[in-house]
């Protein structure tokens, strides 16, 4: 990644002024292995960050204007903290502002700041580069401002400030996977009470290989094919909920749903059959970790990726021919789709020895398909924090 300190020292002419203080701090990226497809608002998650980043260096100005520079497109955007609002124009500068807008709002006294970022997380396939963006510019402005606030009030004003500039809503796990992870370790997250639990990894001898598999998005057809399953399984928890008030999900098996088959339509029980069901599947997923049982893990994928394709429907011919390929090997800890669907990406656990073998079984994709696959091998990392350069 490129040296961001003295991009920032060179851009802002800082270069002979080693008084001024600059901070700098990274977050990760992250993938969501189960549970991404779940109920709105009260998300039950097995995820993890991933070893790409984005990192951010700041200091402060002594006027009132905010400077961006995007190192890796060489790109520039201008603000000032009387207009510290979303502009479609800022495009990527945007992202940065929600952590301006919380320390301003903890009372701090934000205001001129020279911002510089740059990041090797992929785009536009559902690995939470924008989030990442909004951890590393609090945890760098929470350094240069000295401010003490815990993980959690961290991750929940940040959300809040998002939705306050966005004007739409955030996953909170996004920003706590972000601010806690461990590196070697999977995260338990549930957002409905607010806990993260980590388990240690066990896949020591394993990688994990990411495909983007680039089957290109539908546009606004497959954001109006989300949001309609998204309308079926709050449909669903209505009616799940009609003698059980203030229930959610989490409170139901999938008995439950056979048992109340005659009172739903058949596309709200398949839909809210698969989020029962995956709920159930995170928690086995997370129990077989604990206890080292890859078999099983490995059959919860599977049947959260065949659920996904039969039940929830957002699946494609490119990505179940990624994940079968990937099943077919002796040594495959688990394959499935990650992401909101419709394409985007698989992610498969595979054994390191197998890895060159899996990659030569993709080679025929892309004359099947005519998409040309990238494959990223990615580790589980860390948490944000602030770095050296």
């Amino acid at each position: 990644m490129l040296n961001i300190g003295q991009i920032h020292r060179n851009e802002y002419e800082l270069n002979n002024d080693r008084s001024t203080q600059i901070a700098i701090a990274q977050a990760p990226g992250r993938i969501h292995f189960l549970g991404e497809q779940g109920e709105p608002e009260a998300g039950y998650f097995l995820s993890a960050a991933i070893d790409r980043y984005i990192r951010v260096a700041v200091n402060m100005r002594k006027d009132n204007s905010f400077r961006f520079l995007a190192a890796d497109l060489g790109e520039r955007k201008r603000g000032t903290l009387t207009n510290l609002k979303y502009r479609r124009e800022d495009r990527w500068a945007n992202h940065l502002k929600p952590a301006i807008l919380l320390f301003i709002e903890l009372g701090l006294p934000v205001k001129g700041l020279n911002f510089t970022f740059c990041g090797d997380i992929p785009q536009q396939i559902a690995l939470a580069s924008s989030t990442a963006i909004e951890v590393a510019t609090a945890t760098a402005l929470k350094n240069l401002f000295r401010v003490q606030i815990n993980d959690m009030d961290l991750a929940q004003k940040l959300k809040a400030a998002h939705e306050t500039l966005f004007e739409n809503t955030a996953s909170l796990a996004d920003y706590l996977i972000c601010i806690m992870a461990k590196k070697d370790h999977f995260l338990l997250v549930d957002s409905s009470v607010n806990e993260v639990k980590l388990i240690k990894s066990p896949f020591s001898r394993f990688r994990i290989i990411l495909i983007d598999s680039r089957v290109p998005r539908m546009g606004t057809g497959a954001e109006s094919e989300i949001a309609s399953r998204r309308c079926d399984i709050l449909k669903g928890l209505e009616l799940l909920t009609q003698k059980r008030e203030g229930a959610g999900f989490k409170d139901f098996a999938p008995t439950d749903l056979i048992e109340a088959l005659g009172d739903f339509p058949e596309q709200i029980r398949r839909r809210s059959m698969h989020i029962v069901e995956e709920i159930h599947r995170v928690d086995d997923s997370a129990a077989a970790l604990e206890r080292c049982d890859l078999a099983s893990f490995a059959k919860i994928i599977c049947y959260s990726h065949e659920s996904l394709r039969d039940l929830y429907e957002i699946s494609c011919p490119e990505i179940d021919w990624l994940v079968k390929r990937a099943q077919e090997i002796e040594g495959v800890a688990g394959s499935r789709m990650t992401g909101l669907g419709f394409g985007g990406c698989t992610y498969t656990i595979i054994r390191r020895e197998l890895v060159e073998e899996y990659k030569k079984r993709l080679e025929d994709y892309e004359r099947i398909f005519g998409f040309r696959p990238v494959i990223y091998e990615i580790k589980l990392s860390a948490r944000a924090r602030v770095i050296k350069e």
